[in-house]
């Protein structure tokens, strides 16, 4: 292989990088930080925050406690793995990496603000002094947030604290539920990260190397984009140094780069299981709108703070992964009800193929498995006409009894065939052929099918450790395997069947 890509193999290339496709470099929560290189952080928890959504993407049922504790628990002075940060966002990042952001410390140390706002002197002398006296502490415990209630009318002291994180002055390596914990970098990261050594164009250099790793393959607005990253001088000469090869993707029209792994992967084949799983909107796969819509031609925007009537495909629209491509959305919700207990309600979902209705239920079941949901219930459809086929689906990959008494698997872990090699569809030909021709007639603007599927499984198997389902290689070759579970009752449109 040459310098030149086609569009399907830069694509391949970023999904392995992402730990989304072949076996995953990283079994963990710490590793998989480590090759993510930043994580991103959110507040917003509709099944679960983004930065656990991210490592569930990736390694199944991966349990929450097992994400807090790889981030934010004490582990003793100089002994953290992870700290706070800005990189992409607000992202956790390997305690590895501290010296890779001195030249972001030293901006705001020059800027002497944050957001506009110059910190009180004293405050900032006394919330260091505070910490050096009594050890890790919160906001409250240094006295406080807020002036009012209001979300940014933050006290001195928040300021003051938040511009020292912002200058390396103070880190933050744990969280009490979802306070932030302050301390003393010299206190809380391992010796050998403490220092600034590094010059802006060293930092850079490190960055774009980690950016290009974690990307497979990039164009410059896409590697600096990942730790946002402005005004990098001679950027060409940063990514050689960095160990980037310049390549040409089809159909990009740009200069791009790729990582070295991820051109030994595709000189290799570049083959493997791909991921069928929901994203976060805030996953690093897709942080790039530009770059989303470029690589897997679907336009990504997080509408939490779009005016509902406004919204197109939801509050939270998750989207949906399967066979290397995204092939819809789900806007999930979740819903205590008094008969069928904890429930994944997926309020809208849109569908970009026929092809994503089958992976679209099993993904709303692994979800629902995650976070100890027992039903599933679909609302609204996009297009309206898919809404049978979906609801079928759902049915479908419940825990209801399948053939000689064996469950339907819809534990996490479940990875999905590429059915875009074939073109094939789980769900009944008649609907998905309804289905097909309202997407190919641009039906999928408006929302439809309000009716609902709800699928129930017993309670027991939330709390069950879920086994892999069906997966296949990148060339769609596929295998199945079929675990026996406890059964549950399944249930749509009101008529139930017992397992």
């Amino acid at each position: 292989m040459g310098t030149t890509l086609t569009a399907s193999e830069a694509r391949r290339a970023a999904l392995r990088a992402q730990g989304l496709l072949g076996a995953p470099g990283a079994r963990t929560v710490p590793g998989l930080l480590r090759r993510l290189g930043a994580i991103q952080l959110d507040t917003i928890s509709v099944l679960a925050r983004s930065q656990e959504l991210v490592p569930f993407a990736r390694l199944g049922a991966v349990g929450r406690a097992s994400v807090h504790e790889a981030f934010w628990e004490p582990k003793g002075p100089g002994a953290a793995h992870a700290f706070e940060y800005w990189a992409h966002a607000a992202c956790v990042l390997p305690a590895e990496d501290w010296p890779l952001f001195a030249f972001r410390r030293r901006s705001y140390r020059n800027r002497n603000d944050v957001w506009g706002t110059a910190p009180d002197g004293e405050a900032a002398r006394g919330v260091l002094a505070r910490l050096a006296a009594d050890g890790p502490l919160t906001t409250t415990e240094l006295g406080g947030a807020r002036k009012t209630p209001g979300w940014w009318d933050w006290s001195d002291v928040k300021q003051a604290v938040e511009f020292l994180l912002a200058c390396g002055e103070v880190v933050c390596v744990e969280r009490r539920g979802w306070r932030r914990v302050y301390d003393l970098p010299e206190r809380a990261l391992p010796q050998a990260s403490l220092h600034d050594d590094l010059t802006d164009r060293q930092c850079h250099v490190e960055l774009v190397a980690r950016a290009g790793r974690a990307l497979g393959v990039g164009t410059r607005a896409d590697l600096a984009d990942y730790y946002r990253l402005k005004n990098v001088a001679l950027f060409p000469d940063v990514a050689e140094e960095a160990g980037l090869s310049p390549v040409e993707v089809e159909g990009w029209g740009q200069p791009a780069w790729a990582s070295p792994e991820a051109l030994e992967f595709l000189e290799s084949g570049g083959r493997g299981r791909h991921r069928t799983t929901l994203l976060s909107p805030f996953d690093s796969l897709i942080w790039e709108r530009a770059r989303t819509e470029r690589m897997f031609g679907l336009s990504h925007r997080l509408e939490a703070y779009v005016p509902k009537a406004k919204r197109v495909h939801g509050y939270y629209a998750m989207p949906l992964l399967h066979g290397g491509e995204l092939l819809g959305r789900a806007d999930p919700a979740r819903e205590t009800d008094r008969k069928a207990g904890d429930v994944l309600v997926a309020r809208q979902v849109s569908l970009e193929t026929p092809r994503a209705v089958e992976p679209m239920a099993r993904a709303l079941w692994e979800a629902a498995s995650w976070v100890g949901c027992t039903c599933v219930r679909v609302e609204s459809v996009v297009p309206e006409t898919a809404a049978e086929a979906l609801r079928r689906a759902v049915e479908a990959a419940g825990p209801h009894s399948h053939g000689a008494g064996v469950d339907a698997e819809v534990g996490a872990g479940i990875e999905a065939e590429n059915e875009a090699a074939d073109g094939s569809m789980d769900a009944s030909a008649e609907a998905a052929g309804k289905l097909g021709r309202a997407v190919d007639g641009k039906a999928a603007g408006s929302a439809g099918g309000t009716g609902s599927a709800r699928v129930t499984r017993g309670k027991d198997l939330a709390a069950e450790p879920p086994s892999p389902g069906v997966d296949a290689d990148a060339s769609g070759r596929s295998s199945a395997k079929t675990v026996p579970s406890q059964r549950g009752t399944a249930k749509a449109g009101g008529a139930g069947r017992r397992a």
